[in-house]
């Protein structure tokens, strides 16, 4: 079995070659780097959420899907939830769907002009 040590040093590589190694570390290119962003974001939400309250942190979260809603139209944003739902760890919503035949409509996820 691996040590801690070759294990990060395995995931830093991958990191470096552009891989997402950490939950919420887009964008880092290395394993440190990526540590850091996805703790920092993690903050960012925690803080936002204690100035608003649970309450008001939901609501600024609701409103922002119906926003998404009315750009694309109910259609694309209905079109674009069934492919979200079908996402696993391993494969992708439109993989899964075209595996199962499940048809979804990807020109509908376009924002309306």
């Amino acid at each position: 079995m691996a040590s801690g040590q070759e294990k990060r040093s395995e995931l830093d590589a991958r990191a470096k070659q552009g891989e997402t190694v950490v939950p919420g570390g887009t964008g880092g290119k290395s394993l440190e780097a990526q540590e850091h962003l996805a703790e920092g974001r993690s903050k960012g939400g925690q803080t936002r959420k204690g100035q608003l309250g649970t309450e008001g942190y939901h609501e600024m979260g609701t409103k922002g899907g119906e926003t998404r809603r009315e750009q694309m139209g109910s259609e694309g944003y209905e079109q674009m939830g069934r492919m979200g739902g079908l996402t696993t760890k391993d494969k992708s919503g439109a993989e899964r769907a075209e595996e199962e035949g499940i048809d979804i409509d990807q020109s509908k996820f376009r924002t309306k002009s």
